[in-house]
């Protein structure tokens, strides 16, 4: 019965979100579309074409990513893990080398065929993927995320490169927030596709791994054949930068780190939720069913967070043009919402009271992907703009994604003989009360000091 309702629930919220967001969707493609459309190059470019192909690989970027949390209980299970070593996986193992390859690879994108090093990457996180469902030993499954971590590395920078070639400043965050639609269209095909693969009874983790990790490759020759490479704006007339000079045109700007620091203390915390949430049902709530759980936050990821991460982008831009500041405030006003629920949530002992929490904090953090990267693009020059995004997921990726699952795994394995596995989780979900407030400090100040930085730049180059 409950499967049914599921579904249902699922066909209401997929239909009410497409009912009240289409007639903005479309007003927003129109009036963007024929902005775009002044000048031959853009046209030739079918922006929305190349938009929606690079929001599928973005999609696919986070199949790959978020797996490795999804089936968390049962590679737990099937390989005598730890809750230490489960947190490198999900963290340190993959940040590491994401990190450590972005800025030369968003080196190369900034001079060289940006599509080309985005289907390249794609090719190899998704083989690496589904080569995780072959390891039989923990570090054959810490290599592969290794390599997912590189391949994904090239995927993000280049994209948003692009997209700032193809949309005008006052239309970037819209923009940005579409092309993050990936993020929790992805999430949604990664939890429904284990739902889809374990409610049988025979697919294990590993068949999973396999399943969601092929059609990455098919995708990326799609890309290949049927992206140009678009010209790049702005960049005609400014002169080519060294690296280290080109990171210091962005890294000088006060309201550049205010919008990296604020999305990368609030993802420290949101990664590490997202990466033991369902390490937390499972303890939690003994008698519930991991597929019934799989159906639910994949129908969650694929409505309610894809509304938070669409309206983000939306009301920031609609805001900003009578407020600058709204591009930083909008993430902290959100955060407000949405910690609070979380913190209920994790004290309950009502499953679905629990769910509605996490959910609440789902759809707020949305909101500041779109504001938060138009932001790290404009506040840089036509010729930074992919390092610009790789320095910022260098500090992003490094800090939160690497940082916040291994901290919840570290914390949780410290103290699991004294608490137990559910007390220890839930004491390390309570830590993460520090890096929300220190976001919502960050983004406040930025907010007043964002207009004044955007005209500097817009000055300057």
């Amino acid at each position: 019965m409950l499967p049914v309702m599921l579904t249902m629930v699922s066909v209401v919220l997929s239909v009410s979100f497409v009912q009240n967001t289409t007639h903005s969707c479309l007003y927003t493609f129109i009036i963007a579309y024929n902005t775009m459309s002044q000048t031959p190059a853009m046209r030739a470019q079918k922006p929305y074409y190349v938009l929606l192909i690079l929001t599928l690989v973005y999609a696919f970027n986070f199949v790959d990513r978020q797996i490795i949390g999804i089936l968390s209980p049962l590679i737990k299970a099937d390989m005598a893990l730890t809750d230490a070593q489960l947190g490198y996986l999900k963290g340190i193992y993959f940040a590491m080398l994401y990190t450590l390859t972005g800025i030369p690879i968003a080196w190369l994108a900034d001079r060289t065929h940006r599509v080309n090093i985005i289907a390249v990457s794609l090719t190899m996180w998704s083989g690496f993927t589904a080569l995780s469902g072959l390891a039989t030993q923990y570090w054959q499954l810490a290599l592969c995320r290794l390599g997912v971590g590189i391949g994904e590395a090239g995927g993000t920078p280049p994209a948003h490169s692009i997209i700032a070639d193809l949309f005008p400043v006052s239309r970037r965050a819209t923009a940005i927030a579409l092309y993050s639609l990936g993020i929790p269209l992805g999430i949604m095909l990664a939890y429904l596709a284990s739902a889809f693969m374990l409610s049988g009874g025979e697919a294990n983790w590993r068949a999973v791994m396999i399943a969601v990790g092929l059609p990455g490759v098919l995708l990326a020759l799609v890309l290949k054949f049927t992206v140009n490479e678009p010209a790049r704006q702005g960049a005609s007339t400014t002169r080519s930068l060294s690296l280290v000079a080109g990171i210091k045109t962005f890294i000088s700007v006060p309201s550049w780190w205010g919008m990296v620091m604020g999305i990368t203390l609030s993802s420290f915390a949101n990664y590490a939720i997202t990466g033991w949430q369902m390490d937390f049902f499972v303890r939690r709530f003994t008698d519930t069913d991991i597929v019934e759980l799989l159906v639910i936050f994949g129908v969650i990821n694929g409505t309610l967070y894809a509304l938070g991460v669409w309206a983000g982008g939306v009301i920031a831009d609609r805001w900003g043009q009578r407020f600058k500041g709204a591009y930083a405030l909008l993430p902290a006003i959100a955060l407000c919402i949405g910690v609070p629920a979380f913190f209920v949530a994790i004290h309950t002992e009502q499953l679905y009271l629990a769910i509605a929490g996490f959910t609440l904090l789902l759809v707020t953090s949305g909101t500041y992907f779109g504001p938060c990267f138009a932001m790290v693009q404009s506040l840089a020059p036509a010729q930074c703009r992919a390092m610009s995004t790789a320095v910022c997921f260098f500090v992003l990726n490094l800090i939160a994604l690497g940082g916040g699952p291994t901290f919840v795994g570290l914390v949780s394995e410290s103290n699991m003989a004294e608490l137990g596995e559910m007390g220890a989780l839930l004491l390390a979900f309570k830590y993460l009360a520090v890096p929300f407030a220190l976001s919502v400090l960050a983004f406040v100040w930025t907010a007043f000091r964002l207009e004044k930085d955007l005209d500097a730049v817009a000055s300057a180059h």
